[in-house]
């Protein structure tokens, strides 16, 4: 979907429908503006339920202030309208109010955006503006400051936060993902004193060695067959962006068509929207011409060639058992029994294992090892099928949540090692190795 192509209250509708489903801020908290080629400022009402909006509710504040709609423009019209002076460049606002970022603002902190590779480039420099009233002249001028400066994330004391880019959809990721950070941040340092960071070197091995270069094909009309699942992958790729195990523009599936060609979704492009049509065909090590695949293409490719047992992958970065990855804290999947036989040993790689030894990385995924941990990376995730995969990832999440909640609890007492011996026999369970076991 062309986001560009929708009316400006459409794609406010879009967003804070977005944002008030996940959680990321109240009925009556936050506000998203577009500014559009003519000048005129759309956003959202004041004093209107986040959870009923229809686009008719959309205010449009002309350039000589004239308003055009059934409602009052919202109450921090102010800001926006400061900050589209200051910046001319900046085409939309959005404002919110999510928990962690909250919990941020209160205690005067800016997530670490160091903490995985892509969300220091995505959130770029990050701010704070001085406290002031909420809708004030002097609030406005506060924000309006901080983002003269070209700094486009601001953090509000005791408020909450406010970013801006060309469009809605770039400025809601940038806000999506500086909340993830938040999460992370917040969970990792409940488990341990302090998170690991991405240092300069790790971030040159990301320069050097993120994108590989891969040749093209000329596309052929698809065959029923990979028609039906493009349709089954899109609709768990939108199961997992609502369940927060992917973002709006990162987390990644694939899918084996035969032999060692498979599809895998598109770089950058919006999880929730994204259509069976968007999905790309990895053949032979080509990518049909004109399109962008996922950069983990290459580890996709290496995992199929080397385990016929794997038709499902799975790579993300759900915020719990990222958790284990920014920390030196170490995931044991014997706490239930579903875990354990859905995860087993759960190793965790090192952070360059993805970037300089694909192939290294992809023979660790035999039977007894469905699943790994990437230092200040991603969780990787094999199956039978996209049900394994997703129902694999969907449980580690759970079972990451459920031992950072037992932490603040008392001590974690693990299924006994017996235990463990009948519940392989029982379900016909490969034995992990000594040095994969828990």
């Amino acid at each position: 979907m062309r986001y560009d192509m929708l009316h400006p209250a459409e794609q406010l509708l879009m967003i804070m429908d977005r944002i008030y489903t996940y959680g990321m801020t109240t009925t009556s908290g936050g506000n998203l503006s577009i500014k559009d080629a003519n000048g005129d400022i759309w956003i959202t009402p004041a004093g209107i339920d986040k959870g009923e909006l229809t686009s008719a509710d959309m205010v449009c504040v002309k350039p000589d202030g004239t308003i055009v709609g059934k409602h009052r423009p919202s109450s921090e019209f102010p800001f926006h309208k400061l900050i589209y002076e200051k910046r001319p460049d900046l085409g939309a606002i959005v404002h919110a109010h999510p928990p962690a970022l909250v919990s941020f603002s209160i205690v005067r902190k800016i997530p670490n955006t160091r903490l995985l590779p892509n969300e220091r480039r995505i959130c770029g420099e990050i701010d704070f503006a001085v406290y002031a009233l909420p809708g004030s002249e002097e609030l406005g001028q506060n924000i309006a400051e901080v983002f003269a400066r070209g700094i486009n994330t601001v953090m509000l004391e005791n408020h909450g936060v406010v970013v801006g880019a060309e469009n809605l959809f770039d400025a809601f990721c940038l806000f999506e993902t500086l909340d993830y950070c938040a999460c992370l941040e917040i969970e990792a340092t409940r488990c341990s004193d302090q998170p690991i960071v991405l240092t300069d070197e790790d971030y040159e091995i990301i320069r050097m060695k993120g994108e590989v270069p891969i040749d093209e094909y000329e596309p052929a009309e698809s065959p029923s067959e990979e028609r039906a699942l493009r349709r089954d992958m899109v609709k768990f790729i939108r199961r997992a962006y609502k369940q927060r195990l992917f973002t709006s523009t990162q987390g990644t599936f694939s899918h084996r068509l035969d032999g060692d060609n498979f599809l895998i979704t598109p770089h950058g492009m919006d999880r929730m929207l994204m259509e069976p049509e968007d999905l790309i065909v990895i053949r032979d090590g080509r990518k049909p011409r004109g399109t962008t695949p996922s950069k983990s293409w290459l580890l996709h490719q290496e995992i199929y060639k080397q385990h016929p047992h794997v038709d499902s992958i799975i790579i993300a970065h759900p915020p719990n058992i990222m958790t284990f990855a920014v920390t030196e804290g170490e995931f044991d999947s014997r706490t239930i029994p579903e875990s354990y036989i859905l995860l087993r040993g759960t190793p965790k790689l090192p952070f360059n294992a993805v970037y300089e030894k694909p192939a290294e990385t992809a023979a660790i995924f035999a039977k007894h090892t469905p699943i790994a941990l990437v230092k200040n990376n991603c969780v990787i995730v094999t199956g039978q099928s996209l049900l394994n995969a997703y129902d694999r990832l969907e449980v580690a999440e759970y079972s990451a949540k459920s031992i950072l909640m037992a932490k603040t609890l008392g001590d974690i007492v693990h299924i006994e090692q017996s235990s463990i011996r009948d519940l392989e026999r029982a379900f016909g369970l490969e034995p992990c190795p000594d040095n994969a076991e828990q």
